[in-house]
């Protein structure tokens, strides 16, 4: 029986649209529960929307909406987000599905019956964002730490699940298993925050203030503390204790979250499983932050990255190769398009690219794309005198990676892969199958550099199924290989000699153009002017969603925006800055000039034009009111 393996990404708040914050944990997820997959385990993947709280219920009525219908149509969006991805996720679960009001009402009440749960008066300092009371301790400048909003004093009668009880017993489980929270320096964070007495946990607020949320079963007159409802989906989407996909899976679950949830999942969680009677995860894995400019990419902040708009232009296995690579896990990684075009060129088009053009081409020419026979003088991994022991280097790497995903170390993971497809391609340099050979042996010891180039390919078409699933697909099928591989298929030799081989070009095409280069685009024009009717039909308007907005440096007027047009992204300066904040910008769509030629205002090149009207000191920009996607032209 195959060993059965459990991953959870975080559930995402429906409040916003996916971003590559959203992206990147679910992309790592994905890639963790691939490699599993591979390695032969029995894997569930499971993502979700957490849908109940103050946020949603106050994004609901800004948009004008019920926060049912908010979250229905953002939670599709994350669901339709990950399947244009090629997320692999096994469930997606939301929170205002039945099977979970359920679970979350029938724990709430076996803690009620268990005298863990008593009603008292609290009173403190309130973040909306975060959903939280904070201490003075934890309070930086009277503002949320993480928002950096000014927090809400809010005095009121609620419900306490007795937290503090576990203290003791919390920090003796973290100490005794070393790798409960990884990287250890979260680890080490946790330990540090339970040094000081731990507060009972505030787990309803009250229908007066806030409704949208499950009641609970004990008093209908409050709903559930949004965290005590969020993180029961991890169980409630196995059914609970007691059904079969339970029973199977929750004793080797994992979860994966951004460090800013680490307080939840590392304090609250252990304690809510353990007074519920029900095991603990077995590692909590955390990554850190995306930052733009050093900042973290949030909503709030005004300075979103669409994942979708970078998929769309680079190609989804770029987008997922960039991110694995780039960031290493735990630590936060500045993003630039800049980077992310760097990346595609020397590892993607160059290193595997080429690689992948050179053995196919050279497998058709010269041996009439065919995987040819070997001799045993020159079979295995080839001749050390010539090239190398490419057998011995697929092994490290194999056994690298291997090393690499137990500890979620994705980058280490890429880094030992790319060392493999330099060692093939300076097996190629060295080799030459290109030359004219002059005798026997000469013959040998091409059909030799072929046949382990080939294997080679093939190995590499396995390993990076994880990473790179459509490049991994397209490298196998060249080598007439098809089907879902495992681990026991990256074995020299495993390619058989006759098998077909087709040629690849163009595996990751290089970035030439200058401007795809350069810092994420956005969105914003200069101001207009006046044009003739006959001008006017040349005019291109286009529907811009605006991702991210920043003032220009020493500019009292000008933002520098970044719109999606669907397809791509644009950078575009507009004067609006005296009546428009950033953050209020973020997620709205506008209608702009889209081919008009680039201008620099300020350092900054802008490429088309928002359009806005004014009157009286007054200015409004061009806005919706149906909703177009990305890109559509506007009549």
């Amino acid at each position: 029986m195959s060993p059965a393996f459990y991953l959870t990404t975080p559930i995402y708040y429906v409040n916003d649209r996916p971003h590559l914050g959203h992206a990147y944990t679910t992309i790592v997820a994905d890639a963790m529960a691939r490699y599993r997959r591979l390695a032969g385990d029995d894997v569930w993947l499971l993502t979700g929307t957490d849908e109940h709280g103050d946020k949603i219920a106050q994004a609901a009525a800004k948009a004008g909406m019920t926060p049912l219908a908010l979250a229905d149509q953002n939670s599709a969006a994350f669901r339709e987000t990950w399947k244009v991805l090629g997320i692999s996720n096994d469930d997606f679960i939301r929170t205002t599905e039945p099977r979970h009001t359920k679970l979350v009402q029938a724990i709430l009440q076996k803690l009620w019956d268990a005298g863990e749960i008593y009603l008292g008066t609290y009173g403190a300092n309130y973040c909306f964002g975060c959903e939280r009371f904070y201490t003075e301790k934890e309070i930086v400048d009277g503002k949320c730490p993480d928002h950096q909003t000014r927090l809400t004093w809010i005095e009121e009668e609620n419900y306490f699940f007795k937290m503090s009880k576990y203290q003791r017993w919390l920090i003796e489980h973290i100490e005794r298993h070393p790798d409960f929270v990884r990287p250890e320096r979260y680890r080490n964070e946790i330990l540090g925050f339970l040094r000081d007495p731990l507060q009972d946990l505030s787990i309803s607020r009250p229908k007066t203030r806030l409704e949208w949320g499950i009641p609970l079963p004990f008093d209908d007159t409050y709903v559930t503390y949004v965290w005590f409802d969020a993180l029961i989906n991890y169980v409630s989407a196995l059914g609970g204790p007691g059904d079969p996909r339970f029973e199977k899976y929750w004793p080797h679950v994992q979860h994966v979250i951004a460090k800013d949830i680490v307080k939840a999942h590392a304090i609250y969680w252990p304690c809510m499983l353990k007074a519920a009677g029900l095991d603990l995860y077995r590692h909590l894995n955390v990554h850190g932050y995306w930052t733009l400019g050093g900042q973290k990419i949030s909503k709030s902040v005004g300075n979103l990255v669409e994942a979708l708009a970078l998929k769309e232009k680079y190609g989804n296995d770029a987008f997922r190769y960039f991110v694995l690579r780039e960031m290493v896990f735990g630590l936060d990684a500045d993003f630039s398009e800049e980077a992310f075009v760097g990346r595609l060129n020397a590892d993607l088009a160059n290193d595997l690219g080429n690689l992948v053009s050179r053995v196919t081409t050279l497998l058709v020419n010269l041996s009439e794309g065919r995987v040819p026979e070997t001799t045993p003088a020159f079979e295995v991994g080839g001749d050390h005198a010539l090239g190398g022991d490419l057998k011995g280097a697929f092994e490290k790497a194999r056994a690298d990676v291997d090393a690499a995903m137990r500890e979620f170390a994705f980058q280490r993971a890429l880094a030992a892969i790319w060392e493999f497809v330099g060692a093939v391609n300076r097996y190629i340099d060295t080799t030459a199958p290109w030359a004219r050979p002059a005798s026997h042996i000469a013959r040998g010891q091409r059909l030799s550099a072929l046949y382990n180039a080939a294997q080679a390919l093939w190995c590499l078409g396995v390993l990076l199924e994880p990473f790179l699933p459509e490049a991994a697909r397209k490298i196998r099928q060249a080598l007439g290989g098809g089907g879902v591989p495992t681990l026991r298929d990256a074995q020299w030799g495993r390619l058989a000699p006759g098998a077909s081989v087709q040629k690849v070009s163009g595996l990751f095409p290089r970035v030439v153009d200058r401007k795809a280069a350069a810092p994420v685009p956005g969105v914003v024009g200069a101001a207009g002017s006046r044009i003739s009717l006959d001008d006017f039909g040349k005019i291109e308007l286009r529907v811009a969603e605006v991702v991210a907005a920043e003032p220009v440096p020493k500019s009292k007027k000008l933002l520098k925006l970044t719109v999606s047009l669907g397809a791509e992204q644009r950078t575009l300066v507009a004067g609006i800055a005296e009546h428009y904040a950033p953050a209020d910008l973020v997620g709205k769509k506008v209608v702009v000039v889209a081919n008009l030629e680039p201008a620099t205002l300020m350092g900054v090149e802008s490429n088309g034009m928002v359009l806005a009207g004014s009157a009286d000191g007054k200015l409004a920009i061009l806005t919706l009111d149906r909703d177009l996607p990305p890109g559509a032209k506007v009549r």
